[in-house]
């Protein structure tokens, strides 16, 4: 229940308010026009200050970011969770609110303002404690782990439809703008039914939508190239991962072996001793077939040959001292021999030294062999590294494949995933539909009491599980009447108001725009205005109805519920705020 609205603006016209019907009257001057005047006596403005002051928006195009407005606080006192709370809420900071009353079981606690000393909390915070309270919502739904659940701005719309929203439109709509899994959420949360299947179907929708937008980007070409197709991705992944298997064996077989440089350069040098030791056999083994072939063709020239020369001596030298013939055979004899044992010698000597190197060479060798086996089975740690980096390129790699491949998937069998999908939703829905069978009667048979209330042909609420989720409709006789259509809303707001009663949740007040009574029939007006009241009254909730005064019918100009002051249009200050302004 609202109790008041006021504001520390000077001319401000403050209201209070009591329990049952209220009836907010606006006079309306013969010449005035609704195109004269932005503000008029204000009604429509009371609607938009009680938004204001439950959280609603204020946007640059406020009524409350105007100059006259802005430096102004603006306040109500209500009933919220069974104690007397106050809110005020200014255009100039309208991120906060102060608040005062009984705030110490609220679920998101006003924290106090040491630079001013109230008791503030913050707009997002408010709209959390209006969703429990009011409406018993364990979060206000607006953040990514709630996403396309019931909010309380979209819930208490249907209980204080605005004008400027569009909220007279349709019974089912709240707002012009409201998309349709908003109404779907907003009225199964209202009726008591499953909200988490409409819920549910909106995030099929924004994956059909994620997915159509996929496949058109894939049809102009480019994107398509860089997917391709699953068969092919399947393939290139598959490989890929045996390739990461291999990598990960060879890493976890891996031993680091910290003087594996020290290993390379000896088996480096070892390998060249080998070759220079090989290089000097080779050498020796030239040599001593040298030696051995001059062994055999070394001989004595025969001693004819000596005699002969030994004469022709004697003959060109007559008068040299020539030693006898037998000494000179002496003499070539042993220089024969010596000529030999140097052969012998020099054999020896190169067989002796490939010999050595042999020996050498198998030493060498076996050790090469050592060092080999341990590089072989150990590596260097900037080797460890390499191969490390090696298995993270490659397992890049595979993973980008796998959500190429992935992608590709869900390019291919997505659609036929969400259509199973829709059919399991459609089923949870009916299914809903029969177990929650007692709401769904009681929600037909209260819209269809209070139109039968009003008009000799009833209306009707339809309520049906629908392919793309719940579906909501009002139907009356002669419905393309402006005042008839407005009449199927009111029908339908009492018919909120009933099961939100019986079930202990909502604001506790239903407020009707005079907009609502656009082009109704007096009589109609009349029997609307004495249904809400009996209707709200034995609920034990507050009907607020603002109203021109030339639109009041007769039996209600003198209703106690009347609340003062009037409003009018004909004077500067006769308007909500006092003054006129746009």
């Amino acid at each position: 229940m609202i109790h008041r609205i006021f504001s520390d603006l000077p001319r401000f016209k403050a209201m209070r308010f009591h329990e049952g019907l209220n009836l907010v009257l606006a006079d309306k001057s013969p010449n005035a026009t609704d195109r004269q005047t932005r503000n008029g006596a204000g009604k429509t403005s009371l609607i938009e200050l009680i938004h204001f002051l439950t959280g609603g928006n204020c946007d640059p195009n406020s009524i409350f970011r105007t100059q006259d407005l802005l430096e102004h606080k603006f306040g109500m006192e209500l009933d919220l969770g069974g104690r007397r709370v106050v809110v005020e809420r200014s255009g100039r900071a309208p991120s906060k609110l102060t608040v005062s009353g009984e705030t110490d079981r609220w679920p998101a606690l006003p924290k106090r303002d040491h630079s001013t000393g109230d008791t503030v909390i913050s707009n997002e915070n408010w709209k959390v404690v209006l969703a429990r309270l009011m409406f018993n919502l364990a979060d206000d739904g607006e953040g990514d782990d709630h996403k396309f659940g019931p909010t309380f701005r979209s819930l208490f719309a249907y209980f204080v439809r605005r004008q400027s929203a569009g909220g007279f439109a349709l019974p089912t709509q709240q707002s012009s703008k409201q998309q349709p899994w908003d109404q779907q959420v907003a009225l199964s949360f209202l009726l008591g039914l499953d909200w988490t299947i409409p819920q549910a179907w909106q995030v099929v929708r924004e994956r059909e939508k994620a997915l159509e937008t996929l496949r058109k980007a894939a049809s102009q070409g480019a994107l398509g190239e860089l997917i391709g197709t699953a068969a092919e991705l399947r393939t290139q992944l598959t490989v890929a991962e045996e390739r990461c298997r291999q990598l990960r064996e060879r890493v976890a077989r891996f031993r680091v072996l910290p003087e594996y440089q020290n290993y390379e350069r000896e088996a480096s040098e070892l390998t060249r001793n080998l070759n220079e030791l090989a290089n000097e056999n080779a050498l020796d083994r030239q040599l001593l077939a040298e030696l051995q072939r001059a062994v055999h063709v070394e001989a004595p020239p025969p001693m004819a040959d000596l005699e002969h020369l030994y004469q022709e001596v004697g003959v060109a030298l007559p008068d040299v001292a020539v030693r006898r013939f037998d000494e000179v055979r002496q003499f070539h004899e042993s220089v024969v021999v010596n000529r030999r044992s140097y052969l012998a010698e020099e054999i020896e000597d190169a067989r002796r030294r490939i010999a050595q190197r042999e020996q050498q060479k198998e030493q060498k060798d076996a050790r090469r062999a050592e060092v080999m086996n341990v590089l072989r089975t150990h590596g260097a740690l900037e080797h460890y590294s390499l191969l490390q980096a090696d298995l993270n390129r490659v397992e890049g790699q595979a993973e980008v494949l796998r959500q190429r491949f992935k992608m590709a998937e869900q390019l291919e069998s997505g659609k036929t995933e969400l259509e199973i999908e829709r059919g399991k939703l459609l089923t949870r829905l009916r299914r809903d539909y029969h177990e929650q069978e007692g709401r769904l009667k009681a929600a037909i048979l209260a819209f269809e009491e209070v139109s039968n209330s009003l008009y000799e042909q009833p209306g009707n609420l339809e309520i049906s599980a629908e392919p793309n989720g719940p579906k909501f409709e009002v139907k009356i006789h002669a419905s393309k009447s402006k005042g008839i259509s407005n009449m199927q809303i009111f029908c339908f707001d009492l018919m909120l108001t009933r099961l939100c009663a019986d079930r202990g949740i909502g604001p506790g007040f239903l407020v009707h725009d005079s907009h609502l009574f656009d082009g109704v029939d007096e009589r109609q007006v009349a029997k609307a205005l004495e249904i809400g009241a009996e209707t709200t009254g034995r609920l034990g909730w507050q009907y607020i109805v603002t109203l021109n005064s030339d639109a009041l019918p007769a039996p209600f100009e003198n209703h106690p519920g009347v609340v003062r002051p009037k409003l009018t249009d004909a004077t500067e200050d006769g308007g909500l705020f006092g003054l006129r302004f746009g």
